[in-house]
């Protein structure tokens, strides 16, 4: 037990709620914002004022909003330079395989294939080679084994709350506000959490 404590406390690996449900967490919606959230800004700016060089523009941020909360989360998570940009395939794997409820898939697979990266980073003579391929190698699989189910889960859950708000938006619309509102007073992240659930329309409106 003591040889493990040892072991994650050398490879920097804390396993704890606050460095997932927080700074993982926050670190996800920091590189949905830098990716997603700007993109559809600057992608809309360029539709209504008649710029197709900005709806390009926007098309490619939003494209990348995968890669860019995979790697926010490693770098919350503080690893190393090689697991770090090697969660940007696994964040592109967990959020096309994720579908609707992607983010939710990158924020779990992301956390436990940069730890899995962390465990193995620097412990052989060719770490180049070594820790890119167990990071992505690990993260890609399960991405093909859990994104898409945990992707489902995700979307069934915030299609639940957006059904549920359309047929009581008044009595739902205060609880999912005042849940949101809640989130917003914590260290968490009320926009990570937002986009995991894919929240729209009334609920989206609400939150």
């Amino acid at each position: 037990m003591d040889g493990c404590k040892s072991f994650l406390a050398r490879k920097n690996i804390v396993i704890s709620a606050k460095r997932y449900g927080i700074d993982a967490l926050g670190a996800m919606a920091q590189g949905l914002f830098c990716s997603l959230l700007i993109g559809t800004i600057i992608k809309t700016l360029g539709q209504q004022l008649g710029l197709p060089f900005l709806v390009d523009i926007g098309g490619y941020a939003s494209a990348m909003s995968g890669p860019a909360m995979a790697a926010a989360i490693g770098y919350a998570l503080q690893a190393p330079p090689l697991v770090l940009f090697s969660l940007i395939a696994v964040g592109s794997a967990a959020n096309g395989l994720g579908g609707a409820g992607g983010p939710l898939a990158v924020l779990v697979i992301a956390i436990l294939a940069a730890e899995v990266g962390k465990a193995v980073s620097k412990e052989t003579k060719v770490d180049i080679l070594v820790t890119p391929l167990v990071t992505i190698c690990v993260g890609v699989a399960l991405s093909a084994w859990w994104a898409p189910a945990i992707g489902a889960a995700a979307s069934a859950f915030g299609q639940l709350i957006k059904d549920a708000t359309v047929l009581q938006p008044f009595w739902m619309g205060i609880v999912v506000s005042v849940l949101v509102g809640v989130a917003l007073t914590l260290p968490i992240s009320s926009a990570a959490i937002c986009a995991a659930f894919n929240l729209t329309g009334l609920a989206g409106g609400a939150a």
